[in-house]
């Protein structure tokens, strides 16, 4: 009976001290570049390529990309909290992407490429509206990314899952015709 009572405060101290994982959202062009980009991060648990941001509910591909259905592509990123902030996730973002650029990310030009950081919360937008003047002030630049409520992500096609690393010589065609890697250095150096 002791080593059960031992067993059940044990388990229910544990809990207490337990966080759940958290998500965020964010569209910076290319999907496949930003699951690459937070992938390596220590904390993040997983990435998942998708749309997010419009009208059209179980939006394909074409649907995003060739028709205005108001959706760009975008990443959900999870993460532990008791490893990485939301904050430190947000800095990570900046320097993955041309927050100067209305038209798209890098190669990829259209509304559905836009960078866009997508907030579920007051805090996550006071984080999100300082982060954005700190920025304005350090390039003195005017910052085109967007900021939007987040309401819903939908799962991108299972071809675009971690892309980067099921078909590596093709993406890094991709990323090197696209020039990120230069014009990233160019932007953040």
């Amino acid at each position: 009976m002791k080593k059960v009572l031992v067993i059940l405060i044990f388990l229910f101290h544990m809990n207490l001290y337990a966080s759940e994982d958290k998500k965020v959202y964010f569209a910076g062009g290319c999907f496949w570049c930003m699951e690459e980009s937070f992938d390596q991060i220590e904390g993040v648990i997983s990435t998942i390529s998708g749309y997010s941001g419009g009208h059209l509910k179980n939006p394909k591909y074409a649907d995003v990309i060739y028709t205005d259905s108001g959706h760009v592509e975008a990443v959900e990123i999870t993460y532990d909290p008791n490893i990485i902030n939301y904050k430190k996730l947000l800095d990570i973002y900046w320097k993955n992407i041309d927050p100067f650029d209305a038209n798209g990310q890098f190669c990829d030009k259209g509304k559905s490429y836009r960078s866009v950081i997508f907030f579920e919360d007051q805090d996550q937008k006071k984080i999100i509206d300082k982060s954005l003047k700190q920025l304005q002030n350090k390039f003195n630049k005017k910052i085109v990314t967007l900021v939007w409520k987040f309401e819903k992500f939908y799962k991108a096609e299972s071809y675009h899952q971690d892309y980067y690393e099921k078909n590596f010589i093709r993406y890094l065609m991709y990323k090197k015709g696209c020039q990120r890697e230069e014009t990233l250095k160019k932007i953040w150096n």
